[in-house]
């Protein structure tokens, strides 16, 4: 009992901000000499710390009290193609160091060195020790196999397919204690836009990112949707156009080749352009050039065709559209209406992420969060120290 009221005066503290004991008795239906006994076991252990007391009014001025942030951090961390994006952050989710660069990595032993260096230096730079870490989540693209170790559907990460290498990379990362976990980064960028971006508050959802590679994060009542194998999303297997018997083998899959960054790029070239990269068609069209406007509408209708297959399953409130590619929503999002209109009865609203190349980092954080602040919470020793009540 002594250590559910631990945990309801936390939870309250961490919920709604700072409060004095009577507001914590008040919002959370335990007495005041509850909350105070709770409110000394917390700030004994480091989880809880006074910050002044009350402005004066009727009365004796009361002593406030608010979770401490630093009590723990956690790690979040981006794995691209091009690039490799790292933040520490506290138990409130602010971000105590950050550190982005260049993914040069050509085999999956070099990436998780690369990652783990990266990761010792972003800890050392905020001021902390390895061991202040208590979990760490890593985006990466494909489907993590935590059985096996291995990532399957990542053709774009040099060796990353390796049989093993999640191993590798959860011992290199978690040697000083931190909980590690390695999720798909679409899952996590739903995951971060749901937290902090375009789908705050949104119970059922759809990140589609599109950008080397092209996958899909689901929400269903708020909660990720993984599947039964955690490949749900995995939507650059899906067949487009006619399959052919070799399709199983394709890598990437038939969606990816068919609508991802290269994808856009050839259809330019195709079509007379003198571009070199995606990112040109799209500037291109945004300048009014008629043939770069006619290339992002052909994308547009490949990404309806995707997202009207979810949308049949799902029946989404919204589609964010995120990556290098999915960020031009702004021309995007119209063409995509168009065709979904042809084709579902109930067009999603369809709108352009508001976190940018962070939402990965984002939906990280917010994930190491929700494990760290249970963490703290048994590491600090509450849980024995309720026993020896």
């Amino acid at each position: 009992m002594r250590a559910l009221n631990q945990r309801l005066v936390l939870d309250r503290l961490r919920a709604h901000g700072e409060a004095t004991r009577p507001q914590i008795a008040a919002d959370t239906g335990l007495s005041k000499p509850t909350v105070g006994q709770a409110l000394l076991d917390l700030e004994r252990h480091g989880l809880v710390r006074t910050t002044g007391r009350s402005l004066p009014g009727p009365g004796r001025a009361a002593v406030v009290y608010r979770a401490a942030p630093d009590a723990g951090h956690v790690v979040g961390v981006d794995i691209g193609r091009r690039a490799i994006r790292i933040a520490v952050a506290d138990l409130e989710g602010s971000i105590v160091a950050r550190l982005d660069e260049p993914n040069r990595c050509r085999s999956a032993s070099a990436l998780v060195r690369t990652v783990s260096e990266s990761v010792e230096r972003a800890v050392a730079s905020a001021g902390l020790a390895p061991h202040d870490v208590v979990a760490t989540v890593v985006g990466t693209p494909g489907v993590p196999d935590p059985a096996t170790g291995t990532v399957h559907r990542a053709p774009n990460l040099p060796g990353w397919e390796r049989r093993g290498v999640l191993h590798e990379l959860v011992a290199a990362l978690g040697g000083a204690g931190s909980d590690v976990v390695v999720e798909n980064d679409a899952n996590l960028c739903a995951v971060g836009e749901h937290a902090l971006g375009a789908a705050l508050g949104v119970d059922v959802l759809v990140c589609l990112t599109v950008g080397t590679g092209i996958g899909m994060g689901l929400l269903v009542e708020g909660r990720l949707f993984r599947g039964a194998h955690g490949a749900a999303g995995e939507i650059a297997d899906l067949p487009f156009g006619p399959v052919p018997s070799t399709a199983g083998a394709r890598r990437p899959g038939p969606m990816e080749t068919a609508a991802a960054g290269q994808a856009v790029v050839e259809a330019a070239r195709a079509s007379g352009l003198a571009v070199r990269s995606a990112k040109d068609v799209f500037q291109l069209a945004r300048g009014g050039d008629a043939v770069a406007l006619a290339v992002v509408a052909e994308e547009a209708e490949k990404l309806a065709y995707v997202v009207a297959a979810v949308t049949a399953v799902l029946d989404p409130r919204l589609i964010v559209l995120g990556g290098g590619i999915g960020g031009n929503a702004d021309l995007l999002a119209g063409p995509m209406r168009r065709a979904l209109a042809a084709t579902v009865p109930v067009v999603p609203e369809i709108v352009a992420g508001q976190l940018g190349e962070d939402a990965v980092l984002a939906g990280a954080i917010a994930t190491a969060l929700g494990t760290a602040r249970e963490l703290v919470f048994d590491r600090r020793g509450l849980r024995r120290v309720a026993g020896e009540g």
